[in-house]
């Protein structure tokens, strides 16, 4: 085989999908040089992973990406919902639930709001971005093998178009290659779960004559109940372009090559009820439903993120969401490490933090898939109180990891939405003006820590200065009031900052750079200096 000179890059990223990909996007916003490899020669062509909830949207608007993957999800910005039916032209409709945000009481946590935007129309927006960034980011290009010493990460990589062999160093690995990882296995690292839930086999067509059976119903997905022909309908462009997951039972002897067009045919126009229907499939993709989280989420400097680390149920799309979310808690601690402003142990806190939120998402998956009565999913519904899916999706928590003075007994998922800056929580939003300019507090949380304060605690700043100086960090601190010299301003309407973030005045909260609150002082302290030199000093795991 021919090999080339070794090539060096702090983070080698295995797996070019949505996460391996956030994780480029991710790493780039904060200047840290990377290499993605991802075997498949482009990104994915089959509208999969639709549903971006709000944090994951809030994470995008940060990195500079919103407007744009909003922009690629237009044709179906205006769906919201499940429908369940006996068949479109039938009685028998039900609404799951209509409406996404009902009544609009997301606006009160978030800057951000879900975006349906299907796989195929987001990973080329992130893919752009993310090169643009200068990330290098190589398809058609394999992982064939890797090692690591106590000082890096070594990697052979092929080249698949020309057959060449790439000898890659880097400081860390970042494992997003899916659900059957061989990095995952390659470390033996075992997984944990239910295993298994049901298979579908997702089926893409072209059918003009369907948007006329559906009418105005602008639906997310609609569960089609049949008993000879259920599954689930799902559009992407509500005009000719649809996809039909239609149940498979490999545990019945049925295999791939069971689903003929022409069976696929006849099995759509029966379940949504229009007989001799054209349809021409265009495409189809066997895919699985699964409850699994990986017992360990890295082994040395190799960390699993995204399927690779958990597999979920899809309804609540909750999969591809936790997976960004993984890309971007270790982003800004690889970064950080990298850049020698904290010590290796706080990569440690990764798996402290996101094992947990896998395991109570997975399982609210699982639940949420029994509630709906997900076609192939024969499973009982019930388990008592159940959070609701913006809770999951927005309210989880850390109560171990790199936070200081979080509540132990705090449960990961709360029954309840509880954003009110308690340190291992995602941090309040509030709506702010900077010199005429509008913003979000999230809009502060990306590059650095950001410590808020008030007029009365005006000692925090020199006291954060002195700490970023002393600790070789980047760290913010902001004065929120109404008086001229303080540096940003409640907008009308938004509250008082020291209530909202659960401080008194003269009080402060220490932000992470990922959005969660790292530490609060509910009031003035004595010495802020060697307050914040002490946070700083377990935050950053340099004693």
């Amino acid at each position: 085989m021919n090999s080339q000179a070794e090539v060096r890059v702090p983070v080698l990223i295995v797996g070019g999908s949505l996460v391996g990909l956030s994780a480029s996007l991710f790493l780039g916003r904060l200047g840290i040089a990377h290499m993605l490899v991802e075997k498949h020669s482009d990104t994915s062509r089959h509208p999969r992973g639709r549903g971006n909830n709000v944090r994951t949207m809030e994470l995008f608007r940060v990195a500079g990406v919103e407007s744009q993957i909003r922009e690629a999800a237009s044709v179906l910005a205006d769906n919201h919902g499940i429908l369940q039916a006996g068949s479109l032209t039938g009685d028998d409709q039900e609404w799951l639930f209509k409406e996404i945000d009902p009544g609009g009481g997301l606006a009160r946590f978030s800057p951000a709001g879900w975006c349906l935007c299907s796989q195929n129309d987001l990973e080329p927006v992130l893919l752009h971005c993310a090169r643009e960034l200068g990330g290098d980011l190589r398809f058609s290009h394999e992982l064939m093998s890797f090692d690591q010493d106590r000082d890096g990460v070594g990697a052979l990589v092929k080249d698949r178009e020309t057959g060449e062999h790439i000898t890659v160093r880097a400081d860390y690995l970042i494992a997003a290659d899916g659900p059957r990882s061989p990095v995952r296995e390659e470390l033996g690292i075992g997984r944990s779960g239910p295993g298994d839930l049901f298979h579908n086999v997702s089926i893409t067509f072209r059918a003009p004559a369907l948007a006329d059976a559906v009418g105005d119903r602008r639906f997310i997905a609609c569960y089609l109940t049949n008993p000879e022909a259920d599954g689930a309908l799902l559009p992407v462009d509500n005009r000719e372009q649809w996809v039909f997951h239609a149940p498979w039972h490999p545990d019945r002897g049925e295999t791939l090559e069971d689903f003929t067009d022409t069976r696929c045919i006849e099995h759509i126009r029966r379940a949504t009820g229009v007989p001799g229907m054209d349809i021409e499939i265009t495409g189809k993709a066997p895919w699985h439903a699964a409850e699994r989280v990986a017992d360990r989420y890295a082994a040395g400097r190799v960390f699993l993120a995204g399927d690779s680390a958990h597999e979920m149920s899809p309804t609540g799309a909750f999969g591809s969401n936790t997976g960004i979310q993984d890309a971007h808690n270790l982003a800004w601690k690889l970064a950080a490490v990298i850049n020698g402003s904290a010590g290796p142990a706080l990569l440690e806190t990764y798996e402290a933090e996101r094992r947990p939120v896998a395991r109570v998402t997975s399982a609210r998956a699982s639940a949420r898939s029994a509630e709906h009565s997900h076609p192939g999913y024969d499973a009982p519904t019930g388990g008592g109180r159940q959070s609701g899916v913006l809770t999951v999706a927005l309210g989880y928590c850390y109560p171990e990891g790199a936070v200081v003075d979080a509540d132990p007994e705090l449960p990961v998922v709360p029954e309840r939405m509880r954003l009110t800056g308690e340190p291992g929580t995602r941090a309040p939003h509030m709506w702010l003006h900077r010199a005429g300019v509008r913003l979000s507090t999230l809009d502060l949380y990306e590059r650095s820590f950001v410590l808020l304060t008030d007029a009365e605690g005006a000692v925090w700043q020199p006291a954060a200065e002195r700490a970023a100086a002393r600790w070789n960090v980047p760290l913010e601190a902001y004065r929120v009031g109404t008086r001229p010299d303080d540096d940003l301003a409640p907008a009308d309407g938004a509250g008082d900052w020291a209530e909202i973030h659960g401080t008194n005045p003269g009080g402060a909260v220490l932000v992470r750079p990922d959005g969660f609150v790292a530490w609060r002082a509910e009031g003035p302290v004595a010495d802020p200096e060697a307050a914040l030199h002490e946070v700083m000093g377990f935050l950053l795991c340099r004693g």
